[in-house]
This record gives structure tokens, C-alpha cells and sequence, in this order.
């Protein structure tokens, strides 16, 4: 039956499991007495089963194998079409909202970027939000088997930088042998990463619920941490009963998105013998540092102007609501910490979202379910910048290190340095899109960059006055939705769909 399943082609085999994922909010809403919505989730789930049974059945043992490019394939046709199955029993569930509303919250939930057109926790039942928090739950564990079984091979998603063939083609494409383990690269990711996934968020959830958190509240921010989605049934970790301590073990876990080295060692880009030896992981606890200290620093000279220093359990309290909110900014999961209202406070300072837009921009590790540019391409550049100024001093000098070369390529700061240009630039071409589309620029520069970096919360929290998404027309949600999975897919693996060459192995 296994081997049956693995000769089906990828998207298909995305929408069966979505059907089957169905059933999990149409159980949870029959037990609320919510008989609409376990209908609605219901009668979808079985007709998606139902339509993935036929068209699996015509063509059983009919189709070639699948090409390297026929993954890349199958994740855009998830990011794009997936999401129009998706949205059917949340919409027929909510009944109280049109279908392009319900397919750009599941565009948003699959890419984990968390952006909602919903700011009202309390229009949603529990089921609805638990399918949100589901669909975001899988999208980021179709990234994680996604990085080894695709990205790595082909050299992109960050992997393009390490020693590596160009980006896009598979230096272990050789002969039958390869074709057959296209597809056996996903069923091996998928086998060594999802009861790690699975794992992480039970236990985080588990914990949460032993801090005082509700049983639905615990599991989304759960789910939303592992993901890096952001999404919440209350609003957010402020609204959350689990307090500080809470937030205590959800800033554990979002370590996992700085690196993955956390969490896996299967790919030998990111090989290291000690996590304290990864690059990524370095980088980022010395920006978790730095950042939180020179808001803190900036906080406190204004409570010195308003005489408040001798207030210590404040500025704690302060200094812990920075820490967690950059953290949870730079793995692009959104959460504010209940504390960063504090410092706000404490100083009579607002904090500057510019910090928070940086933050999200900089981004999580390379395959991690994180957005951004990734750390492992802000390092190489690094490297290369520190590089340059030692030669300004020492013009005969050879860049680099041994240790480095062995896992960065010769062109990996050239090839991260296009990739950040082909950021800006689609930055730039969003940001215009949704200025001509009748958006002011501040607005449409701050959903530019929530979206190309997979951070929704970013709508709400960075500006002062909050972006209201729903406010805005039909044109406004599909540019949205298109940087959306553009963030999520990133630049270069859309280039490499274009690619002849690759079409043509």
C-alpha cells in the first residue's frame, strides 16, 4: 500500500492528508455541540478523500517517475492550489465571509505567516482556530521534510551558500537510481522529522497546560511556535493565562528555529559536532543579546528622565519582554511578549517597529520553518565584509578560514549577496504593487515586509496604528497572498522553476 502511495504524485498525496486532517476539528466540534461546523469539516474532509481516491485510482502505475523538478512543482501547486481545498469547510464552517477572505487566511495559515483578516479572536469558534492552527502545523512540517528532500539537493533555501552544486541542480541526479530516490528522500525525511515534530509540540504543549494555559489556547501557541505562525485562539501570548513562565518555555522552543542543527543532522551542509559550533546558532543568540540590550539601554536613559531607575522588578520585567519579543521576531513567529507594553511604560518610550521589520528580515535559520533572508546567508556576508576590511589592512592576506571553506563555497557570498538584491527587489515590487492598488506607503511597506517574511504579526505590532487587512479590496488580498507564498517559496527556487536545464533532466 506504501509503495502504492509513493508513486503518486507529491500534490496529490497533500491533498489526501488534508482530507484526512479534516476530521480533526469535525471530532473537535461535535464534541462543542457546534453541529455546522462538524458537518462542514465533515462532508469536506470525506469529499476530498473521496475525489483523492479516484483520480489516485485512474492513475496508479500510469505516470513517470517523478523529476527533480516535479517537487518544486508539487510545493508551488501547494502553496497556491492547496489552500483553495483548504479554505472550503472554513468558510462553509463560518458562513459570514466570502471564499477569497477564507482562501487568503489558509494561503496565510500554510505559509506560516499568521496574517488575519480575523483581529476579533472571538468571531472564530474553536474549531475554526484549531484548523488554522493545523494547516500552519503542516505547512511547517511539509518545510521541514521539504529542506532535505528538496532544498538540499538542489541547493537552494539557503543551501545554495554552502559547498554545494549552482543552485538548482542536484549533483546526485545520476542515472535510474536517482529518480527512484526522489521520492524516497521524502519518505526517510518524513519518518526522522515528523515524530520529532510531533514530539516537540506535544511536550511544549504539555507544559503549557501544566503552567495554567486552557487545553485549545496551549495547543495553538504550541503548534504556532513549532511552525513559527504566530497564530492564536486568544490574541496572542498577552492574552494567555500561562504568564511568564509560559513564555519562559515557549522562548525554549523557538531556539529549535535558529538553527537546524536543534533538531536534525541529516544533512551535511549543516553538519556540526556541537550546536555552540553552528554558525546560525552563534549568530542568532548574539543578536538576542545585543538587540534586547540596546533597547533596554535606550529604555532606561528615558525612565532616567522621568526618574523611574529605582523601579527593579519593572525594569526585569522590561528587560524580559525585550528578550522574548526579538527572539520571537527573529525566528519571524510574532508573539509580543505580555512584558513589552512594560518597557513602554517604564520609559514613556515607544519601541521603534523599524527594530522589529530588521528583526523579521534577518530571519531564522536555513531550513528551519523561519522566514526571512535566513542566518545562514546574513553570516556569510558577514564573513565577507569582515574579510574585505582585514585586506584594506593587509591587502596580501587570504580571506577566510579553513574550518569555513569546508562548509561555505567559494562563491557563497556572492550567490547570498543576489539573493538579498532579489529580496529587495521584490520588496520593492510589493511594496509599489499594493501603493498602486491604493495602500499608503507606510502601510504598504510594513505588509510588504510581513508577508515576503512569512510574519504576520508584523501588521499589527510594528506600526502604531495597526494595519486592518480586512479593511482593504479584493486586488490588495491577492498581492498579499501572492508575496505570501513568494516568501515562503523565497526567490531563487521560483527562478529555478523557470530554469530550462532543470526541466529538461
Amino acid at each position: 500500500m506504501l509503495s502504492r502511495l509513493s508513486r503518486l504524485p507529491l500534490f496529490l498525496l497533500f491533498v489526501g492528508m488534508s482530507g484526512v486532517a479534516m476530521y480533526v476539528p469535525a471530532i473537535y466540534a461535535a464534541r462543542l455541540h457546534d453541529l455546522h461546523e462538524a458537518r462542514s469539516f465533515f462532508y469536506s474532509g470525506t469529499l476530498t478523500i473521496f475525489v483523492f481516491g479516484l483520480i489516485a485510482l485512474a492513475i496508479s502505475d500510469t505516470g513517470r517517475p517523478p523529476r527533480a523538478v516535479d517537487h518544486l512543482v508539487a510545493l508551488f501547486l501547494a502553496f497556491t492550489c492547496l489552500p483553495v481545498i483548504l479554505a472550503v469547510p472554513f468558510w462553509e464552517g463560518l458562513a459570514t465571509t466570502s471564499f477569497l477572505n477564507a482562501y487568503f487566511e489558509m494561503v496565510s495559515c500554510f505559509t506560516t505567516t499568521g496574517a488575519t483578516l480575523y483581529d476579533n479572536p472571538g468571531r472564530l469558534s474553536g474549531s475554526l482556530h484549531l484548523w488554522r492552527g493545523m494547516v500552519a502545523w503542516l505547512g511547517g512540517a511539509m518545510m521541514w521534510i521539504a529542506a532535505a528532500a528538496v532544498f538540499s539537493p538542489l541547493s537552494l533555501g539557503g543551501f545554495e551558500v554552502t559547498a554545494r552544486p549552482d543552485p538548482g541542480y542536484d549533483e546526485s541526479q545520476q542515472g535510474q537510481s536517482a529518480v527512484v530516490d526522489s521520492m524516497r528522500r521524502w519518505q526517510r525525511g518524513a519518518m526522522a522529522l515528523i515524530p520529532v515534530y510531533a514530539g516537540l509540540t506535544l511536550a511544549l504543549w504539555v507544559m503549557l497546560i501544566v503552567m495554567g494555559e486552557e487545553t485549545l489556547t496551549g495547543l495553538m501557541h504550541a503548534m504556532a511556535v513549532l511552525s513559527t505562525s504566530g497564530i492564536s485562539s486568544v490574541g496572542g501570548v498577552t492574552a494567555a493565562k500561562s504568564g511568564i513562565g509560559g513564555e519562559l518555555v515557549l522562548l525554549l522552543f523557538m531556539l529549535f528555529a535558529l538553527s537546524r542543527v536543534t533538531f536534525s543532522a541529516d544533512t551535511g551542509a549543516v553538519r556540526r559536532d556541537s550546536l555552540f559550533q553552528d554558525h546560525e546558532f552563534r549568530i542568532g543568540l548574539l543578536i538576542i543579546l545585543a538587540v534586547p540590550g540596546f533597547l533596554f539601554l535606550r529604555h532606561w536613559l528615558g525612565a532616567f528622565e522621568f526618574d523611574d531607575l529605582q523601579n527593579l522588578d519593572v525594569a526585569l520585567r522590561a528587560a524580559w519582554g525585550s528578550v522574548f519579543t526579538v527572539l520571537s521576531f527573529l525566528t519571524t513567529t510574532g508573539f509580543e511578549s505580555a512584558e513589552w507594553e512594560t518597557a513602554r511604560n517604564w520609559s514613556g518610550l515607544s519601541t521603534p517597529g523599524m527594530i522589529l521589520m530588521g528583526l523579521a528580515i534577518v530571519g531564522g535559520g536555513v531550513a528551519t520553518t523561519a522566514g526571512g533572508v535566513k542566518l545562514l546567508r546574513v553570516y556569510v556576508l558577514y564573513r565577507q565584509g569582515l574579510g574585505e576590511m582585514q585586506r584594506l589592512v593587509h591587502p596580501s592576506m587570504i580571506v577566510g578560514r579553513r574550518s569555513d571553506s569546508r562548509r561555505i563555497r567559494r562563491k557563497g557570498a556572492q550567490i547570498a549577496w543576489v539573493f538579498f538584491m532579489l529580496f529587495a527587489m521584490s520588496l520593492a515590487l510589493i511594496t509599489i504593487s499594493l501603493a498602486a492598488a491604493g495602500v499608503g506607503f507606510e502601510d504598504a511597506l510594513t505588509l510588504a515586509i510581513a508577508t515576503l517574511t512569512t510574519t504576520g504579526p508584523l501588521a499589527t505590532v510594528a506600526s502604531e496604528t495597526p494595519v486592518q487587512i480586512a479593511a482593504f479590496g479584493s486586488g490588495v488580498k491577492l498581492i498579499l497572498a501572492g508575496a505570501m507564498i513568494l516568501g515562503r517559496l523565497e526567490t531563487l527556487v521560483i527562478i529555478a522553476l523557470l530554469s530550462p536545464e532543470l526541466w529538461h533532466k
